[in-house]
């Protein structure tokens, strides 16, 4: 095949005007007069650079926290998650936190029977009651 035996794709489409290069089309070209349009390589800025320079600069906004707040737990929680040794997944099964959300057990009530944890975060008072009440933090 030779360069002088190629055909164009689509033959009968449309060719777009190429305005602006002399012919009957005058001064402006059929672009009209001064402005952003007129201009030749125009372009528009998208809409998405307008959202961007919306969006706060100041004050921390890009080091928000990227992790979900810990879950807390307190004592009368714990007592009644059926599960030994309490671990995450069954407070998550017991449905007290979300799926990869830390969680923290605080000493708000009491608690009356003795638990075993594991792998789980206690605040010093609450660590008194569960050893109190017979139980163990691992």
């Amino acid at each position: 095949m030779q360069l002088h035996q190629l055909k164009p794709k689509n033959a009968n489409a449309d060719k777009r005007a190429r305005v602006g290069r002399g012919g009957k089309r005058g001064t402006t070209a059929g672009k009209g007069t001064k402005g952003q349009k007129s201009r030749s390589g125009h372009r528009i800025r998208p809409a998405m650079r307008e959202y961007i320079q919306r969006l706060p600069k100041l004050r921390g906004y890009a080091n928000k926290p990227m992790e979900l707040p810990a879950a807390i737990l307190t004592l009368p929680m714990l007592g009644k998650i059926k599960a030994s040794p309490v671990t995450l997944a069954s407070i998550v099964a017991a449905g007290y936190a979300k799926r990869g959300q830390p969680v923290k057990v605080l000493a708000n009530g009491e608690l009356k029977k003795p638990v075993t944890l594991a792998g789980i975060s206690v605040s010093k008072s609450a660590q008194k009651a569960i050893e109190t009440a017979g139980g163990k933090v691992q």
